[in-house]
């Protein structure tokens, strides 16, 4: 599998993650690294990144890691607890695997910010909807 266009191709179809300004650094199978650019259209009545910015900050990593594993892959259920405000110019979400199986999977997501303190843990659940990969290729082996 061509880890660049999966990050690519997610960077570009997933328009929700456009329109906040998160992106996809890195992707390789069971992890992945996605930031957040911190603008004001993301930051709450506090002034201060809007929870559900972080939520989808740390879905987006998870969509990176899982189906980098080769099978298209969606998150199911996330349990967050936040640290931490997040502020800066950005926040970064580390995706790993902790297990993935056949038909299901979990991953742990750290978000941190540019100084690498934790302003939230992330517990994401998934379900692979098809054996096939979501960018049309054969599987990871």
């Amino acid at each position: 599998m061509d880890y660049e266009k999966l990050k690519d191709f997610l960077n570009t179809n997933d328009r929700f993650c456009r329109h906040c300004g998160i992106q996809l650094t890195h992707v390789a199978p069971g992890e992945a690294e996605a930031e957040l650019q911190i603008t004001p259209s993301v930051l709450n009545g506090r002034d201060v990144v809007q929870g559900g910015a972080i939520m989808t900050l740390a879905d987006f990593a998870f969509a990176g890691a899982a189906n980098a594993m080769g099978h298209s892959t969606v998150s199911t259920g996330l349990n967050i607890n936040f640290i931490r405000p997040g502020s800066g110019s950005k926040l970064i979400a580390k995706a790993r695997k902790i297990h993935h199986g056949r038909s299901t999977c979990l991953y742990q997501v750290n978000v941190t910010d540019e100084q690498g303190k934790l302003v939230a843990s992330v517990n994401v659940s998934g379900f692979t909807v098809d054996e096939k990969p979501v960018i049309g290729e054969e599987p990871w082996q």
